[in-house]
């Protein structure tokens, strides 16, 4: 799931979007509501893909466990977060078997369960089609033979009209002098 740009606010029961970042304060925009406001530098705000979930094994970002549900669900709602504490971590468990029990909360949970309803129901998930070992190809970096010679041919010296190597030096500059001294003053 791309949850880019997608804010948690402290305190608040809906999910934000980015709009830009303020002097002292970022504007935010309701995902329910549509409605603009400023969060100011008290607040505390946390982006979604950013989040990640403790596993007996390594941190789980939360776009992952997003698309567990997504599968899980088939992409429809999860359960709802109301519901009592045995049954959330039941369902938890079974979504993630390998979620470590003592330090996932139920309220932890209670929070991604309301996050994902709240993006299923707006039609915001959107799963990625890029797995983790493709799109490297795209990116290969190119090797040294190619980078040492276009680095030398960057960085040649050229020759001057009358033979000298040009360096690229910076004149010194001096500020003007003015008639008074401090000593004088």
């Amino acid at each position: 799931m791309n949850l880019k740009d997608i804010l948690a606010i402290s305190g608040e029961s809906a999910l934000f979007r980015f709009i830009a970042q303020g002097k002292n304060a970022v504007i935010v925009e309701n995902l329910e509501t549509g409605r603009r406001f400023s969060a100011g530098t008290t607040a505390k705000v946390s982006a979604l893909d950013e989040i990640s979930i403790y596993t007996t094994g390594e941190d789980l970002p939360l776009s992952r466990v997003m698309d567990q549900i997504w599968e899980k669900e088939n992409g429809g709602q999860a359960l709802s977060h109301k519901q009592p504490a045995p049954e959330l971590k039941k369902y938890f468990g079974e979504v993630l078997p390998d979620y470590d029990r003592d330090r996932v909360y139920t309220s932890d949970i209670r929070k991604v369960l309301h996050w994902y309803n709240i993006l299923q129901g707006l039609n915001l998930l959107v799963k990625e089609e890029e797995k983790p070992g493709e799109g490297k190809e795209d990116k290969e970096v190119p090797s040294e033979e190619v980078t040492g010679k276009k680095d030398a041919e960057e960085t040649k010296p050229e020759k001057m009209e009358n033979g000298e190597k040009a360096t690229a030096k910076t004149p010194k500059t001096t500020a003007p002098k003015s008639g008074k001294s401090k000593s004088a003053e």
